[in-house]
């Protein structure tokens, strides 16, 4: 049986107290709607359908095209924002699985487990429910004498002795579609002037219908997201499922609590993460890594057995068996190749390092390639700005550059090449030369 999924998020999100649209807002580096599209299409491997109204465009450009767009405008209530889909969805699925952008907790798996009692069930309704002392807002699921859902009441609607019910519904369903676009139209307006998706239970018992509810494993997976609060709150404990599912797969965290990793990131087992440590957007960490404390990696490759600690990595690639830090700093377009060491308040930007090169502390390097087994001294400085354009530096294999020398670009230091600690470097040295001075200036060729 097909499945599709429906994400509602069309409403303003008015207590976010925010100019961007709700389902918008990120965690652990991603919009919250981005979580929901992700559970829905794991669950079912169909492209969901998310109904959008408010800031439709804004939404439909934060979320990509992972999902389809439909419009509720005006937006009249749940009912009729799944409403919305039957133009795309009509006699083009079998099962129709409701969830909302607001909810990024919600698992593929819980979803799995209702696509599947629905598939099993007579009925044309399996709805989510989860037992908790904190309703949190949520409408109670009401029964018979003999436990057979009868309606959903909701919270400002309900009597005393009603909000007494401890069972909530989610507002996640999964619905029979050849049965759900016609009972959608059944659905009357409320005083509120909306049409409630909730009323499709008490359609289907009028009708003699079963409604089947299936109960949340880990009610914490339906946190829904209004406030400021709650997205730290979702925020901690999407941040706890990432570090549990990586320890499990063999990854050590010092401190799990002061550890940030996001969802897109993958790391390989045996690899130590000390406290402090921010690992962001598409980065990629190899086996047996050190990584921190007080460490960012934003969308960089690292190799196996890295050692960084205490500096900042973007938009970078770092080869096997490399060290940086503390203090190191690698900017857009760095490439440091096998065992090179990079030391404390080191700086490189667009760069390539070749294997075994050693660049000492207090140094410079932008828009350089380097061979191997070069020795940066300390405080080396590539001066690659002349005031209009950037210009490049080649460093060939085996050269040796002594403390405080600056290399005035564009300059070439041929393989094997020396200069003399302050040195002020602005013309090409041949391979195999020692140049010192300011200007440095040739004075002897080495053997």
């Amino acid at each position: 049986m097909k499945t599709t999924p429906v994400i509602l998020a069309a409403g303003k999100g008015t207590r976010m107290k925010s100019a961007k649209p709700k389902v918008l807002h990120p965690i652990l580096g991603q919009p919250m709607g981005w979580y929901a599209i992700q559970a829905a299409y794991e669950a079912t491997g169909s492209k969901p359908v998310v109904v959008v109204g408010h800031q439709s465009e804004e939404v439909k450009a934060g979320l990509g095209d992972a999902a389809n767009y439909v419009l509720q405008d005006p937006q009249l209530g749940t009912g009729h924002a799944v409403q919305q889909a039957e133009a795309l969805l009509h006699n083009e699925t079998d099962l129709v699985l409701v969830t909302y952008a607001d909810m990024p907790l919600l698992s593929a798996d819980t979803l799995k487990r209702l696509v599947a009692a629905q598939g099993a069930h007579d009925g044309p309704i399996t709805m989510l429910s989860v037992v908790a002392e904190d309703p949190r807002g949520f409408g109670r699921v009401l029964r018979d004498e003999g436990g057979e859902i009868q309606a959903i009441i909701e919270e400002h609607h309900a009597t005393p002795k009603q909000l007494e019910i401890r069972e909530l519904n989610t507002g996640v369903y999964c619905f029979s579609a050849g049965w759900l676009w016609d009972a959608l139209r059944r659905v009357e307006l409320s005083p509120k002037g909306e049409y409630y998706l909730t009323d499709l239970v008490s359609i289907a018992v009028s009708e003699g219908l079963s409604v089947q509810g299936l109960a949340v494993d880990e009610p914490g997976e339906m946190i829904g997201v209004n406030t400021r609060v709650h997205l730290a709150e979702a925020s901690a404990k999407m941040g706890q499922r990432i570090n549990h599912r990586l320890m499990l797969a063999g990854v050590t965290m010092i401190d799990p609590a002061t550890t940030y990793i996001e969802p897109t990131v993958t790391i390989g087992r045996d690899t130590v993460i000390w406290p402090n440590t921010f690992l962001r957007g598409d980065s990629q960490v190899g086996e047996d890594c050190s990584l921190g404390p007080n460490t960012v990696i934003q969308d960089t490759q690292l190799g196996h057995r890295v050692k960084v600690m205490a500096s900042v990595l973007e938009y970078a690639i770092v080869e096997d068996d490399v060290d940086i830090g503390p203090f190191g700093h690698l900017r857009k377009g760095a490439h440091l190749a096998q065992g090179v060491h990079m030391g404390n308040f080191g700086e490189v930007k667009n760069s390539y390092l070749g294997p075994g090169t050693k660049m000492g502390h207090f140094s410079y390097l932008g828009d350089a390639t380097v061979g191997p087994n070069v020795n940066i001294g300390a405080g080396t400085i590539t001066c690659n700005y002349d005031g209009e354009r950037k210009q490049p530096t080649e460093i060939e294999a085996d050269v040796f550059i002594g403390s405080d020398t600056m290399l005035i670009a564009p300059v070439k230091l041929g393989e094997g090449a020396r200069t003399g600690a302050g040195s002020v470097v602005n013309k090409d040295v041949p391979p195999k030369t020692l140049v010192v001075g300011i200007p440095a200036r040739a004075i002897r060729k080495l053997t």
